[in-house]
């Protein structure tokens, strides 16, 4: 465990006594949300909520909290959920992936939004003016969109001898990686000057899924960075392992769970930065008055012990500069 994830442990429980914030017969907020399926009951939820108890609001207290999950291809009861979530005229709207915040978007202009998504906001068509956000939304981004780029760099470095890269992706979960989308000409950009040849892999399905990474595995020196909905993951990792196939992902948990390494926020940082912005609108800020945040620390997660798996050796150089090893 790294020393300042310690320090956040203990610092987590120093929330409870910060409730005297909370002043008895305040009137009660509502935070609604609307998230991918796979964030129920997810840390990254409860470290929200852990946010947004140091800064006074406690759920069941001043606080109440709507949520509604759904999978990345049920655009049907995404729609419903908005359509329902903007019936309970909440003080404010939380959502975590474009896919649910415009399906917010397309049901309220009025009540304020806080997104935390991919970079390119402004361009993906979630804000336009990231510095002064048009109408009700503003948020905090995950990375700029030439981080993108950063991922081949790292994969060549880790694997050498990589000539091929796939970027793997489900557009009814992403809409910044196909023809056109905004990570397409850091990766294209990255690939030349690294000499590797990049390849747009989209699937649809489970079965899909396992056919692309199987035909780009019938030829040597390939690597992956995937993206799109987190409820394929687990299924990437199989498959990466079952081909050995190095692979980059943006978030530490996907190397927690199984991945090789990524680069990507630091969600702590991330989180805090979403929270803050919470609870500003709660307390009475317009999102036209709070400019798209984007974050300032990046980590390079590497789990040692699926490198072994897929018979890589990590150079000592790139386990230098590493925020994290997994053993």
């Amino acid at each position: 465990m790294r020393r300042r994830e310690f320090i956040t442990l203990l610092s987590g429980a120093a929330v409870w006594p910060l409730v005297a914030r909370a002043q008895q017969g305040e009137r009660v907020r509502r935070v609604a949300g609307l998230f991918l399926s796979n964030w129920l009951g997810s840390p990254g939820l409860t470290q929200l909520w852990n946010e947004l108890a140091k800064l006074g609001w406690i759920e069941g207290r001043n606080l109440r909290i709507d949520l509604r999950f759904a999978a990345a291809s049920d655009l049907d009861r995404f729609r419903a959920h908005a359509m329902e979530l903007v019936s309970l005229d909440p003080d404010v709207i939380v959502t975590l992936n474009t896919v649910t915040t415009r399906a917010m978007q397309q049901q309220t202009r009025t009540i304020p939004i806080v997104f935390s998504s991919g970079g390119g906001a402004e361009i993906g068509g979630v804000v336009r003016n990231i510095s002064r956000p048009e109408g009700n939304i503003t948020g905090v981004a995950l990375r700029y969109v030439s981080l993108a780029g950063k991922w081949v760099q790292l994969l060549k470095e880790a694997a050498p001898r990589l000539a091929r890269v796939a970027m793997i992706f489900n557009p009814e979960a992403t809409v910044s990686w196909g023809e056109g989308g905004v990570y397409r000409a850091p990766i294209e950009a990255a690939a030349t000057l690294s000499g590797v040849q990049p390849i747009w892999i989209p699937f649809h399905t489970a079965a899909e899924l396992e056919r692309g990474i199987a035909a780009f595995a019938a030829e040597p020196n390939g690597g992956l960075i995937p993206s799109g909905s987190q409820d394929d993951w687990r299924e990437i990792y199989r498959l990466a392992d079952q081909y050995r196939l190095p692979a980059i992902y943006s978030g530490a948990g996907s190397v927690r769970e199984g991945g090789l390494m990524s680069y990507g926020a630091n969600r702590p940082e991330v989180t805090r930065q979403f929270a803050s912005y919470v609870d500003r609108i709660l307390r009475g800020a317009k999102p036209s008055d709070l400019p798209v945040q984007f974050p300032t620390k990046f980590d390079l997660v590497i789990n040692l012990k699926t490198a072994k798996a897929i018979g890589l050796t990590m150079p000592p150089t790139l386990l230098a500069i590493a925020d994290e090893v997994i053993e």
